[in-house]
């Protein structure tokens, strides 16, 4: 399918613009690009709710933020937003979490854990797993009852995603995962990486740059970093992987979802077709990518059965 047409204009405008690359400049320069985006992205529903936090963790105090939708909400979805372990911010979410919590009727809690290179592996995966204890332990004061656990993110945040609830398999009761074009592999040499580098938003140089910011190459294979190197997977709750037809990450999700499968993981796999890695922030602007926000919100509910 053809690259959406919204976004194919976007993508026209940004190059003529001369915008240049996340991996371009310094980490401040790519934060900086990312959180100038937000008022042309739009602001998200009104909810119920919307209360900041700080959840303790074993490095100190995290903030956090907590998406109600409702007075009662049918789970808890602690969501660890993209950004290549390097960019992204609770404010760059905000308007995700809100279409994400109303639409899904679950409650999301959005924790602002570490960024590379100021706090390199592991910091950002310890941190992910222990907002995940403390939402556990503290489900009835966050959404007044207690409710199914679901575990996601996007990009590297559908990493952290992943091998945090690896991590945490017998320790934590999750109902399961929602994995959307998550970073899997350290292999920049996919089919999805030939064909849609160039010309998009997330090109292989920004993803390499953000895998050398996030931890020395001698630990790119490490499980924790590549999940896709995990041997053990068996017992995973169930999993939602959605991938974009145009990204760089398309493979690594999808194959990802294949080693989950043949270990008996039961799985959900989408493919997003005309989309681009990054459209889960365009739903407001973008109505394939809004459409594509409505079939997560249906696949988080799947999960919860």
């Amino acid at each position: 399918m053809p690259l959406d047409t919204t976004i194919a204009q976007l993508f026209a405008k940004m190059a003529a613009a001369g915008r240049p690359a996340l991996s371009a400049g310094s980490p401040q320069d790519a934060r900086d690009m990312t959180g100038a985006t937000r008022a042309a992205l739009g602001k998200g529903p009104d909810i119920h709710q919307v209360k900041d936090l700080a959840i303790p963790t074993r490095a100190g105090s995290m903030a956090a933020r907590l998406f109600v939708p409702s007075a009662e909400v049918k789970g808890l979805i602690v969501y660890l937003h993209g950004g290549g372990w390097v960019i992204g911010t609770i404010d760059d979410f905000d308007a995700m979490a809100r279409a994400l919590a109303k639409r899904s009727q679950c409650a999301v809690l959005l924790p602002d854990y570490r960024l590379a290179p100021e706090y390199p592996f592991p910091a950002g995966i310890n941190d992910s797993e222990d907002a995940i204890v403390w939402a556990s332990e503290h489900m009835k004061d966050l959404v007044g009852a207690t409710v199914p656990l679901l575990v996601g993110g996007d990009s590297a945040g559908g990493n952290l995603a992943a091998v945090a609830t690896h991590s945490l398999l017998g320790r934590v009761a999750i109902k399961g995962q929602l994995l959307i074009y998550p970073v899997t592999d350290h292999n920049f040499n996919t089919e999805s990486y030939q064909h849609y580098s160039e010309g998009m938003q997330l090109t292989k140089r920004d993803m390499q740059w953000f895998f050398e910011h996030y931890a020395p190459a001698s630990l790119h294979g490490d499980p924790k970093i590549s999940p896709m190197a995990q041997q053990n997977i068996e017992g995973l709750p169930r999993t939602v992987v959605l991938t974009s037809e145009y990204d760089v990450l398309r493979d690594d999700g999808e194959v990802y979802a294949k080693k989950l499968i043949s270990a008996g993981v039961p799985v959900i796999t989408r493919r997003m077709a005309g989309l681009p890695h990054g459209f889960i922030r365009l739903y407001n602007i973008v109505d394939a990518a809004d459409e594509a926000m409505t079939t997560i919100a249906q696949d988080v509910n799947t999960l919860l059965q």
